[in-house]
């Protein structure tokens, strides 16, 4: 059976996330856009080779999810990018975060003119201009939680196949990129920052017992936020005033004030026009979205590699960590740990929205519950 009780402990089983290949922008009409896309894609892959060539120099064994491919035309979800960001394994729990609902992801967003829709046959059905609208406006991942069975349906088997239970998350708390497994004691982020805590722990509490639950106020995902690296060190982005309530004042925690995603807010917010638009045939006559495409490769790239650190590390075992670039202060203090890292780059990691963390998924690590808190109630 599979299980991780402390995320430094040796990975064995690492699930690797995967975009869509270069020819998946076949459809795209515009030869140059078409090219841009096809550039990022393979470059996206070389860098996923690169990560998973590292893991099995440490005899880890990598699976990867599979890809929905275009149907009638039009694209219903993004790539399984971040697998992270959608389960979790809680000691020897596996936990998914989507539900095959369509008529509650439809009701969400539907307009009262809007026929009713009960399966995805219907909703095909649906105008376009209908279907466009649920797609910009709503979740994608509720949306199509259809098609994320499918992507990760090799490693929900392989999982079961280990004797792993497969549970339902019952909060949007639950999954990999929010939750940090230190032995006993779990610690969870905060989506907002005004996030009801007590009301998180009236969740969280109940579905661990054997555990101490806390919550880290980070204010959206934990793990693009702060990383423990091992027991003692954190490396954070920002002064988080709840670590030395939650973890206690004898953890040294390495701040990194200058090195966050404002250093590419103006990349950002020209994103923020895309609204899902890449998945939808005709996108590529929308300047908005050639223009975030034109301006990641022409400058963000190179930028983000250079001068942003990502804290959004892998730890493959107590004494190496995966790492995106070369921070002074960040490599000078996992060396007074004895920790080495290894920089593996992925250079459209601010275009998809996923570090090496969020595009990979401990299944299963050796070791034991340990109880890294005594102290605590």
């Amino acid at each position: 059976m599979y299980n991780v009780y402390q995320h430094w402990d040796p990975l064995k089983t690492c699930v690797v996330g995967r975009s869509y290949p270069p020819e998946f922008y076949s459809w795209i009409k515009v030869p140059h856009v078409r090219s841009l896309f096809e550039r990022i894609a393979i470059e996206t892959e070389e860098d996923f080779q690169a990560v998973i060539h590292k893991l099995q120099e440490f005899n880890v064994t990598v699976l990867r999810p599979e890809i929905t491919l275009i149907q009638d035309d039009v694209v219903r979800n993004p790539p399984p990018m971040t697998p992270r960001d959608l389960m979790v394994m809680v000691g020897d729990r596996f936990y998914k975060n989507w539900k095959s609902n369509l008529k509650s992801s439809y009701n969400n967003v539907r307009d009262s003119s809007w026929p009713d829709c009960n399966s995805w046959d219907e909703f095909d059905q649906l105008p376009l201009n209908i279907q466009d609208e649920c797609l910009t406006q709503f979740n994608f991942a509720s949306m199509r939680a259809a098609d994320l069975d499918y992507q990760y349906r090799n490693v929900l088997n392989h999982v079961c196949q280990q004797g792993n239970k497969i549970c339902q998350s019952p909060t949007s708390l639950i999954n990999g990129a929010l939750i940090a497994r230190i032995g006993r004691d779990l610690f969870i982020g905060t989506e907002e920052y005004s996030q009801d805590i007590t009301g998180i722990l009236s969740v969280v509490e109940p579905e661990f017992p054997e555990y101490r639950c806390h919550v880290v106020n980070t204010g959206g995902h934990a793990d693009g936020t702060y990383c423990p690296v091992a027991p003692g060190l954190i490396i954070s982005l920002n002064d988080v005033p709840t670590y030395a309530n939650t973890y206690g004042p004898d953890w040294e925690v390495v701040y990194l004030p200058d090195q966050s995603w404002d250093q590419v807010r103006p990349f950002l917010d020209l994103k923020k026009k895309n609204k899902g638009k890449w998945w939808i045939p005709g996108f590529e006559y929308d300047q908005d979205v050639v223009d975030v495409v034109e301006t990641w490769l022409g400058h963000w790239t190179g930028y983000v590699e250079e001068t942003v650190f990502d804290v959004n590390m892998l730890i493959i075992d107590p004494k190496n960590v995966m790492v995106f670039n070369y921070n002074k202060k960040v490599f000078d203090a996992l060396e007074r740990y004895g920790i080495t890292p290894h920089i593996v780059p992925l250079r459209h990691r601010y275009f998809w929205d996923g570090g090496i963390h969020c595009v990979t998924l401990d299944l299963h690590r050796e070791g034991v519950m340990q109880d890294y808190f005594p102290t605590q109630l």
